[in-house]
């Protein structure tokens, strides 16, 4: 379980990089903006999913290992 739960950390943290590599630069890459629902929200979301990725990061190191 404490894999998985740092693995969807990883994954929420790469995400919410590189939708705020999105907007601040010219590279295009991320599934935030793939996501027409967020058209105008893609900052939020980025930054959404990097409190989701931290929080994901420290539920995973309170679990055991195993």
């Amino acid at each position: 379980m404490k894999q998985l739960l740092e693995l969807l950390g990883f994954f929420a943290l790469v995400q919410g990089v590189a939708g705020l590599v999105h907007e601040f630069t010219d590279l295009h890459w991320g599934l935030v903006q793939q996501v027409g629902v967020l058209d105008g929200y893609e900052v939020y979301a980025s930054v959404a999913l990097l409190v989701l990725a931290f929080a994901l990061f420290a539920a995973a190191e309170s679990r055991k290992p195993g």
